[in-house]
């Protein structure tokens, strides 16, 4: 769902399915809860609010420009590119050689 789309926002939703929202640019996620694997990976201007990643939700916001706002737990992320992520906890952050330009998001968990 919503490769590749554009100027899209989402509200009170559940979404489930893998490889979620690859390539979108402008997505706007507000109190939704995101079910399946690797998702959300090389958006542009994703912004999510007040939203739930569930348990299959591993190596999320790869080459991602973000700003997130989840209020659970995130079972992985892998080398988001810039913005920021907030979440309740995250089980694993990977960074590796593969992360691109300019790098600097910043990731910050409650516990």
């Amino acid at each position: 769902a919503f490769w590749h789309g554009e100027n899209i926002t989402v509200r009170n939703s559940v979404i489930k399915g893998e490889y979620l929202a690859w390539y979108s640019d402008g997505l706007t996620l507000i109190n939704c809860r995101i079910i399946g694997t690797q998702p959300l990976c090389y958006c542009e201007n994703l912004i999510m609010e007040d939203c739930e990643m569930g348990d299959g939700c591993d190596l999320s916001f790869e080459d991602s420009a973000l700003q997130a706002v989840v209020r659970s737990g995130i079972v992985s992320v892998k080398n988001p590119r810039t913005g920021s992520i907030r979440a309740l906890t995250i089980g694993e952050t990977i960074i590796d050689k593969n992360l691109l330009s300019p790098g600097d998001c910043k990731i910050e968990t409650e516990i």
